[in-house]
């Protein structure tokens, strides 16, 4: 069983197709180095083994025939027709000692069974270079008065041309690798689409174009049941606007005649405080509209992240609330340019500031951050912020923290912190409480690059 930790390694490949790719590399290196050394071991060393002791035996006759002789010109005679009858030169030279043994080059394979072979079984002390020349042996023999030297074509040792096979091995084996990627690139093609699409609606952007069910079995499948889940969420999305935009226009028409209804009391005070209510009512009912409408209908366009905070908070300066703004220096915040919904972030951005202007101390901070992923927006005020264990429960639709925070600062729908983070949500991003520099709530929003 392999290890889950060693497939999160930081050098394995992180993608389908490079895992895929790796797992079609592994078995095929493998068969090639096993091939290889079996070729190597038992193949090409026993061949060249034995036809190197063939060699051996007729040297070591040749040896032993030279070394019979007594007259120096019988020997130069006796060597001249061996010479003749084998097929490679032999010569033999009086009062001469063999050379040290050179060394092998270290990509010669096969030199390491013919240096062996000789050297075992000529019965002489023997000095072999197989470098001298090339695909020849060089062999001197020494023998009592003399050295006999013998150069042996390679042909003779071992078999010709050995590393061919290898070459015909890696060859088909690059050719079978190439078929492989081509067929492994067609079938994860689709699941890459799979995911372009998902990652789009995710953040709210139409499928891409080319996005079509295809490939596996299990592929097509997962496909078409994205497609009937999107169907699904885009059906419900729209039956709810609906439903609540319906009742929106139904409540609008009762609050208009008790709007004209009570311009035309007497009693201007008792008037007043009821138009009050009309007011707050009026609100509520366009909190529930602007929450059950969320971002559907608004075609996501490049949003310059920088210049919407400019224009909000100048906004909030001209209604008297104090926000300081702090933007990355020119040039590092080209990644601040995101393709977004403009309404549905500017409302989000809108209310989550002035909820911090509402119901924080007064001051309200607002911080830019492009990062390597995504781009943050953090707000954070100086009031008394909202305890750990009630911040989900603040993300809620209708609940309203004007206990945990401000209480004269109330009179909220409790939608406004909800309406933010489905805004943050429907872009693939989120909207997250926590604790700020400042004292108060720090409320960070993110959307993905």
């Amino acid at each position: 069983m392999i290890d889950a930790r060693l497939l999160r390694h930081r050098w394995l490949p992180r993608g389908l197709f490079g895992r895929a790719l790796l797992i079609l590399l592994i078995p095929v290196i493998l068969i090639q180095i096993t091939v290889t050394l079996v070729f190597l071991e038992r193949h090409l060393d026993g061949v060249t083994r034995q036809m190197s002791a063939t060699i051996a035996r007729e040297l070591r006759s040749f040896a032993s025939v030279v070394e019979a002789q007594t007259d120096r010109d019988t020997v130069a005679r006796t060597v001249s027709e061996l010479s003749t009858g084998i097929g490679y030169p032999l010569s033999f030279e009086a009062d001469a000692f063999i050379p040290p043994q050179p060394e092998r080059p270290f990509y010669r394979i096969v030199d390491r069974a013919i240096v062996a072979t000789l050297r075992e079984d000529t019965g002489y002390p023997v000095s072999i270079d197989t470098a001298r020349e090339h695909r020849k042996v060089h062999v001197a023999i020494q023998v009592s008065g003399g050295v006999v030297r013998a150069i042996v074509p390679e042909r003779r040792l071992t078999t010709r041309n050995p590393h061919f096979l290898l070459v015909w091995m890696g060859a088909v084996s690059i050719f079978l690798i190439v078929v492989a990627i081509a067929f492994l690139r067609n079938q994860v093609r689709p699941i890459s689409q799979l995911v372009r699409a998902a990652e789009a609606f995710g953040k709210g952007q139409p499928a891409p174009a080319d996005f079509r069910p295809s490939g596996a079995e299990e592929v097509r499948r997962a496909s078409h049941a994205f497609l009937t889940m999107r169907s699904r969420i885009e059906r419900q999305i729209a039956q709810r606007t609906l439903m609540l935009s319906g009742v929106s226009h139904d409540l609008r028409t009762p609050l208009t005649r008790m709007r004209l209804s009570l311009a035309m009391l007497d009693d201007e005070e008792e008037a007043a405080r009821l138009l009050r209510d009309v007011d707050e009512m009026e609100r509520m009912v366009e909190g529930f509209l602007d929450f059950a409408r969320g971002e559907t209908g608004e075609v996501p366009e490049p949003v310059d992240l920088r210049a919407l905070l400019e224009e909000i908070v100048a906004d909030e300066r001209r209604h008297g609330r104090t926000v300081r703004l702090a933007l990355p220096p020119e040039g590092e915040d080209e990644g601040a340019i995101l393709t977004l919904r403009p309404d549905g972030v500017r409302r989000c951005l809108r209310n989550v500031i002035e909820n911090a202007g509402k119901y924080g101390g007064g001051g309200v901070w607002v911080t830019l951050r492009a990062e390597a992923r995504r781009v943050s927006i953090v707000v954070e005020d100086d009031g008394p912020g909202v305890p750990a264990e009630r911040r989900e429960e603040m993300l809620r639709p209708f609940v309203r923290g004007d206990a945990a925070r401000n209480q004269d600062r109330g009179g909220g729908t409790g939608l406004g912190l909800s309406i933010a983070r489905d805004a943050a949500r429907v872009h693939g991003g989120d909207l997250i409480l926590g604790d700020s520099d400042r004292g108060g709530l720090a409320v960070t929003v993110s959307f993905p690059r």
